[in-house]
């Protein structure tokens, strides 16, 4: 099972500075609790702001466990330039193809080899995560499967999506609505694992891993 913690510094409480000491030290506890993923995803911060914020997220992943990845959301640039260990592409972002070719590009021009790469890719339907699959996508978050709450509605894709979009050979997360209670129909639809923000995030994220390895 693959457990994917997406960050939203803006939910924790406080003052800017106060929300990004929260958010570091949610990320390494979310590291040494033996998340396997974790996207940056503060898209309000601008490049210098955000290459700041992520060497500062790179260096708390790696002291707290090694084996966890940090994925920057959409900017390739800027994961490339703080050693990230990888990308999360939005669906109307460049493809997985691109992002390689700028890596080895840039693994030519600074005389360094390339390491393991991540190439996640945001799906919201069963096409998306078959688009993702044929441009070489690391693996797709297909969402939301149990709800996301808009002004006026609930936008749900439920479980069926989910389990046809599985037959694949990409492994898919799980995104959107997913709790300790409803994680294991996501695994029993075929799922390869649980993207969340507020799972992780909010409360003791050890215990809930726990929980989530325990299904």
């Amino acid at each position: 099972m693959v457990l994917y913690y997406i960050t939203e510094r803006s939910a924790f409480p406080g003052d800017e500075a106060n929300r990004r000491r929260q958010l570091m030290a949610k990320i390494a506890e979310a590291a040494g609790a033996g998340v396997d993923y974790i996207q940056l995803r503060e898209k309000d911060l601008a490049g210098g702001e955000l290459e700041t914020l992520g060497r500062e997220a790179v260096r708390a992943v790696r002291e707290a466990n090694p084996k966890t990845k940090l994925l920057l959301n959409s900017r390739t640039d800027v994961a490339l330039s703080i050693g990230a260990d990888g990308v999360h592409l939005r669906g109307d972002d460049i493809r997985p193809q691109e992002v390689a070719a700028i890596r080895q590009k840039a693994a030519r021009n600074s005389g360094l080899q390339t390491r393991e790469w991540l190439s996640g890719v945001s799906c919201h339907s069963v096409e998306n995560v078959r688009r993702a699959e044929a441009e070489a996508g690391s693996f797709a978050v297909l969402g939301p499967i149990f709800g996301k709450q808009t002004a006026t509605t609930v936008h749900a894709l439920g479980l069926e999506p989910l389990e046809v979009a599985c037959r694949g050979k990409l492994p898919v997360l799980a995104l959107g609505g997913v709790t300790l209670g409803n994680a294991g129909a996501c695994m029993a639809a075929g799922a390869a694992g649980i993207a969340a923000i507020r799972l992780f995030q909010n409360g003791p994220t050890e215990e809930v891993i726990r929980q989530l390895r325990s299904l």
